[in-house]
């Protein structure tokens, strides 16, 4: 195989062996309802029971991001993508964890602000 000139703007060094690295994502979610201990979600990408993950409320609520774990995650359907596919739609249920006082303090004034079956505005999940 001949070989072809270098078109990367940067030269790539290879690793020998194994060396971690970390990519992170963030999820929009649909809340379906919240607690101080917790909240189940709706969203269209795959949680696994027991991962960590930040969970972000919306604004509308206070600015808040409490760490939280995967406590289960079931798919409950599915929707139609615009090229003729179907996505899965995932309902998990997180636990909060290391709340501090402060954030305690801010979750329950943001959920004075709600009305049982009211609308909320999405959150967000970084995974």
């Amino acid at each position: 195989m001949a070989d072809t000139p270098e078109r990367r703007r940067a030269t790539r060094v290879v690793v020998a062996g194994r060396l971690g690295g970390r990519a992170r994502a963030i999820l929009d979610v649909r809340i379906l309802d919240l607690s101080l201990t917790g909240a189940r979600i709706e969203h269209l990408s795959p949680l696994r029971p027991g991962s960590p993950c930040a969970f972000e409320l919306p604004t509308t609520i206070g600015s808040l991001v409490l760490s939280a774990r995967v406590v289960r995650s079931t798919v409950i359907g599915n929707e139609p993508t615009p090229d003729g596919g179907r996505l899965l739609r995932y309902e998990s249920g997180l636990t909060f964890v290391g709340v501090t006082p402060e954030q305690q303090a801010a979750l329950e004034k943001g959920l004075e602000k709600l009305t049982p079956g009211g609308g909320l505005e999405t959150g967000r999940l970084l995974l």
